[in-house]
């Protein structure tokens, strides 16, 4: 978990029921910001709001795709494969499992793909 998002807070934004379509929309494959408005059914800024939480909490990640037209934008992946909450010996305990990091070459690999 991010050291800026304690357990309350992560519990809280996966209460949001927009937080939680953005993290299912961008378990498949990554999302701009515009794919997401349209996939979920709301409006930009509550995407943009609800990813820089997630964001903030280490649930999501930027990374840059480049157009044929030579511009570039940011799409969005999910980086949690599952979340863990305990009640034991009186504590809550909130544990999340990452997805694995995608290798260097194997990111190049993709962003070079995504230039042709």
């Amino acid at each position: 978990m991010s050291e800026e998002c304690d357990e309350a807070e992560l519990l809280a934004l996966l209460d949001d029921e927009y937080a939680r379509a953005i993290l299912t929309a961008t378990s498949t494959e990554p999302m701009s910001a515009t794919d997401l408005a349209e996939t979920c059914e709301m409006s930009p800024p509550t995407v943009y709001r609800r990813v820089e939480r997630l964001k903030d909490c280490g649930l999501l990640a930027e990374d840059m795709q480049y157009a044929e037209s030579g511009h570039h934008y940011a799409v969005y992946r999910a980086t949690v494969d599952h979340v863990t909450v305990s009640f034991a010996d009186g504590e809550l305990t909130v544990d999340v499992a990452r997805q694995e990091e995608e290798a260097v070459a194997d990111r190049f690999t993709r962003l070079y793909e995504g230039l042709r």
